[in-house]
């Protein structure tokens, strides 16, 4: 995790820990425009001066656990698409991956990636649709996100060499993923999933654009 997203790293301290767990379930619960300092410290049974000490404020936070979501993301992706050797076979293990409901990883306890997810769908765009994009763009606060972007690109690439724009179609798939599942929870007019609510057919629809792109190439 890149350093200047956090003043001390909660990874390193159980109250650090704690800070991650329960502003998840707090940004879950009430959303960020309600989240605050003051609110998660009662959560916890800690002072608001002690989570200053980790994070310079709640937007910064909100930086935190995405960028933790990116990069436990991209193991993912890696991980269950080490053994397909088929390149087509192996997009559209990430375009299922990314348009599916995530279950928990046991093995970090302080995270549940399963909420978190939801926050990213609801909340992510947040972390960079603001004035300072720039500046924190220059501290490579959203490396992570770039990072997933390129593996995907990559895929993309192995599928139809030629394509001139694996980037922008990879970063298309991973926010068309959370607008539809957005729109089809809560704008169901907007999709065309609303009223069986079924994530199977969003991936559907993300690989007739992904594969419809690329054939053209």
């Amino acid at each position: 995790m890149n350093e200047k997203l956090f003043i001390r790293n909660p990874e390193q301290s159980e109250l650090g820990k704690k800070i991650i767990l329960h502003s998840i379930q707090l940004i879950h619960k009430n959303g960020f425009e309600a989240f605050t300092f003051k609110k998660l410290a009662v959560d916890i049974g800690t002072t608001e001066a002690g989570i200053y000490r980790y994070f310079e404020n709640k937007h910064r936070l909100l930086i935190y656990l995405t960028a933790w979501y990116w990069s436990w993301l991209e193991y993912q992706v890696t991980f269950q698409t080490n053994n397909i050797k088929n390149a087509v076979l192996r997009l559209k293990r990430v375009i299922k991956l990314l348009a599916t409901t995530v279950e928990d990883d046991s093995s970090t306890r302080y995270v549940n990636e399963s909420i978190l997810h939801q926050i990213i769908i609801t909340e992510g765009t947040k972390t960079y649709l603001t004035k300072r994009v720039s500046e924190d763009n220059k501290d490579h606060l959203f490396k992570p996100y770039k990072d997933l972007c390129a593996v995907i690109g990559n895929m993309i690439l192995e599928c139809s060499p030629e394509y001139k724009y694996p980037k922008s179609l990879a970063s298309t798939i991973i926010e068309m993923a959370h607008f539809q599942n957005f729109f089809m929870n809560n704008l169901p007019s907007l999709t065309d999933f609303g009223q069986d609510k079924d994530e199977a057919e969003i991936v559907k629809f993300l690989e007739d654009l992904v594969f419809s792109s690329i054939k053209k190439a």
